[in-house]
């Protein structure tokens, strides 16, 4: 059994892998996804961080900074009891066929004994540059590695499997909706619905509504 990591994955290395289907014009049903209104404190802190974004070039930031400044802030935010916002998160799946492991960047996960833990919700600090990878096809692999765990873990695991992730680009938010079936087959299937692009400058309430909504959706 051949184990891939995250960073080595192209869109057909993943045909191989997996059946994949991408929905098209889905971004409409984003809008239904987000919840209630945020909280004055919450608006608040969004708007010190957009005075902080708007001074600073978040184009050429390097990763390290964008992270801190622009994208942990937000995960945060959506952080809800005893689900936390994570930096750096190992994600290790084995399906019938083939193994998929890497760090993802991010994720918001319930905590236990000081670690992350299934559900997960994952988030992928997508690289720049003519040369980067594909940004959806990272983030593909990491939550079909999370969707395996959170699989996994559940008492009766159902016969497909939803998940939630997004690939964040300077200052852009993209989300995607993925369910995974067949889990347990040599050939699972993964099928996509993508968000429109979300810019945090003049759109972080709707992120953020975005994120507290799968929060309180999935985990």
């Amino acid at each position: 059994m051949k184990t891939y990591s995250f960073s080595e994955l192209s869109e057909e290395t993943l045909r191989e892998l997996v059946a994949l289907h991408i929905q098209i014009d889905t971004s409409g049903n984003w809008e239904d996804l987000q919840g209630e209104d945020l909280t004055p404190a919450e608006l608040g802190y969004l708007n010190y961080l957009r005075g902080i974004w708007r001074e600073r070039n978040l184009v050429v930031m390097n990763e390290a900074t964008l992270w801190a400044l622009a994208i942990y802030p937000m995960l945060v935010l959506a952080a809800q009891d005893y689900v936390q916002a994570w930096a750096s998160v190992p994600l290790k799946a084995t399906y019938a066929t083939f193994q998929l492991e890497g760090i993802a960047d991010g994720a918001l996960a319930p905590a236990a004994a000081g670690d992350a833990q299934p559900p997960y919700f994952v988030v992928y600090e997508a690289k720049r540059g003519v040369n980067a990878p594909d940004p959806r096809v990272q983030l593909y692999g990491q939550m079909l590695a999370a969707a395996w765990l959170n699989w996994k873990d559940e008492t009766e695991p159902p016969a497909e499997q939803e998940i939630f992730g997004c690939y964040a680009i300077s200052g852009s938010w993209n989300f995607v909706r993925g369910i995974v079936g067949d889990i347990d087959t040599e050939k699972p299937t993964f099928t996509a619905a993508c968000s429109r692009e979300y810019h945090s400058i003049f759109e972080a309430e709707a992120i953020v509504q975005i994120l507290k909504a799968i929060v309180a959706k999935q985990l």
